[in-house]
């Protein structure tokens, strides 16, 4: 099967880039403009039912995710790679490392899901739920996690995307996965080279919320908080964050 994604760059250093629940290949802004093309060579992924594969038929969960991430890799001749996940790709980033660690070199989580489950109660439950088919919902959380302090036409433009670059049953199905599986005992404990970023402003995924997951699941983590953003620095603070990002991964 041909899987979709997206390239930049020629470097030796292999990075598979994993978007969000709201997000797709093509949704990561003007931080890829900053990014070192001869030092790594980047490949976005589309997950079934999103961007470049909106018409292709699956389970839509995190283990599917990582099965089409090691057939990507397999086709692009990736022995081994770097993981970078935002949000929801976060935990599906994780998945790939418990399934094959060996394959992994570092790992970055982007105001990262952990890999523990992540219950939605009350009006949060009610508001991630109806977003697969309202876009006021979807409108509110990207409101929620930017720290409502982002301008009505970026809200309007990312629901529009969001809308258009996923199918509502896949974006319910992939909800109902990352919120309630559970793999942390999988991973926990693993001395592989781990950076969290977390925006400031994020209301939802914090980094006390952080401190007391992947902090915790990996000894050799590092917490950066990125000030001046929420839950989208690719967005809100792209040069600092591609400038952060690689600086790791060079390390």
């Amino acid at each position: 099967m041909t899987i979709a994604h997206r390239a930049l760059g020629t470097g030796e250093h292999k990075v598979l880039v994993l978007h969000d629940w709201f997000g797709t290949s093509a949704a990561w802004g003007p931080f890829l403009d900053y990014l070192d093309p001869e030092a790594f060579g980047y490949a976005f992924l589309d997950y079934r039912g999103y961007g470049e594969r909106l018409d292709v038929e699956g389970e839509f969960t995190l283990a599917e995710i990582a099965s089409d991430a090691f057939a990507l890799a397999d086709r692009l001749g990736w022995d081994t790679f770097s993981v970078v996940g935002h949000s929801m790709g976060g935990k599906a980033a994780q998945r790939i490392l418990a399934e094959a660690p060996g394959r992994v070199r570092k790992l970055v989580g982007v105001t990262p899901v952990p890999a523990s489950a992540y219950p939605l109660e009350g009006d949060a439950y009610d508001l991630f739920h109806g977003a697969a088919q309202n876009p006021a919902n979807r409108r509110a959380i990207l409101d929620l996690v930017t720290g409502q302090r982002a301008n009505p036409r970026w809200l309007d433009a990312m629901t529009a995307r969001s809308v258009a670059g996923s199918r509502p049953e896949a974006f319910a199905a992939y909800l109902a996965d990352w919120t309630t599986q559970d793999f942390a005992a999988k991973v926990a404990g693993s001395p592989l080279p781990v950076k969290v970023f977390v925006g400031e402003h994020d209301l939802a995924l914090t980094a006390e919320a952080m401190r007391g997951t992947w902090l915790t699941h990996y000894p050799q983590a590092e917490l950066e908080v990125l000030p001046n953003s929420g839950h989208y620095p690719m967005y809100e603070i792209p040069v600092a964050f591609a400038s952060a990002l690689e600086a790791f991964l060079r390390a």
